[in-house]
């Protein structure tokens, strides 16, 4: 008699252990996880600057390029490294040869600016991501912290209301639609607030709930194994 189907279902029960036992794994650690990723996120476009700084352009241009997929990008919203000053106006990006006269927000973004020996090199974010994805990584590390007080006697995390989450967006929106649409220039520290707001917010609703579908990944895999008589074989 062939071997060969009971070593194919063997092998696939073995793939199967492997993969929950994996699931479980990340179930356990991923709220680490996140924070790694989001850390290494928001780090990466500061290295932008530095590779650029240090004269390691090719490097620096691919974190720039990859960054532009998420990020406008444009000058007079981001932060410089290595220059005279940490921020530039449209006037002093002008002086500073970024772009021409008179050009529109178009124009800068297309340009992809990166800086100069003289400006320094701008942050591969804005400074509106800068906040949000800054704030998700302290939320995150304050979510580690916190989440074992915050659980109440069900074991739930209390959720941020989604009426409330929404409220706590509308600075953001309110800010970034008013200059979109050319009524009002914002600055960087309402920039930095607004976008702080949001991604707190961002992290107080979302991660309640990633931590409870975790739960529920974890609690089979430390159930104990079912015990009892398998039924006498057929004679």
């Amino acid at each position: 008699m062939s071997q060969a189907a009971p070593d194919r279902t063997a092998a696939a029960g073995r793939l199967a252990s492997a993969i929950d036992r994996l699931a479980a794994g990340i179930a356990r650690h991923w709220l680490a996880i996140f924070n790694v990723i989001v850390a290494l996120f928001v780090g990466l476009p500061f290295l932008a600057p530095v590779l650029k700084e240090a004269g390691a352009t090719g490097p620096a241009n691919l974190i720039y390029g990859v960054y532009a997929l998420t990020c406008h990008q444009l000058p007079e919203r981001s932060f410089f490294l290595f220059g005279r000053d940490l921020t530039y106006d449209v006037p002093e990006l002008e002086a500073l040869g970024a772009f021409p006269p008179g050009s529109n927000i178009i124009q800068h973004q297309l340009l992809r600016w990166q800086g100069s020996a003289e400006a320094g090199f701008k942050v591969a974010l804005c400074q509106r991501d800068v906040a949000i994805y800054t704030s998700m990584l302290v939320g995150g590390l304050l979510f580690a912290a916190l989440r074992g007080r915050l659980k109440r006697r069900n074991g739930k995390l209390p959720k941020l209301p989604l009426w409330l989450y929404g409220v706590l967006l509308l600075p953001m929106l309110l800010d970034g639609v008013s200059q979109l649409i050319g009524l009002r220039e914002s600055d960087w520290p309402l920039r930095l607030l607004t976008g702080a707001i949001f991604g707190l917010a961002t992290i107080g609703l979302a991660y309640p709930y990633v931590e409870e579908a975790m739960a529920d990944i974890i609690r089979p895999a430390n159930a104990p194994p079912q015990t009892g008589q398998n039924p006498p074989s057929a004679v």
